[in-house]
C-alpha cells in the first residue's frame, strides 16, 4: 500500500510540473535600446572640450 501512494505522489508532482509548463507564456523580448551611454558620454565630452577651449581663448 505505501508504494502505490508514492506513485501517486510522484505521478501528481509530474503531473502538475507538466501542466505548468504548458499552461505559461513566453515572455516578449526586452525592445533595444534606443541609445546606449556612449552616445551621451560623447556628448558630454564635446561640450566639455568647447568651455575649456573657450576659456583658453578668453584667459589668453
Amino acid at each position: 500500500m505505501a508504494i502505490s501512494s508514492r506513485v501517486v505522489v510522484f505521478l501528481g508532482l509530474i503531473y502538475a510540473s507538466l501542466m505548468s509548463i504548458a499552461c505559461s507564456q513566453s515572455m516578449a523580448p526586452a525592445p533595444a535600446p534606443t541609445s546606449d551611454g556612449t552616445s551621451i558620454d560623447q556628448a558630454v565630452a564635446y561640450v566639455l572640450m568647447m568651455v575649456a577651449l573657450l576659456l583658453t581663448y578668453i584667459i589668453h
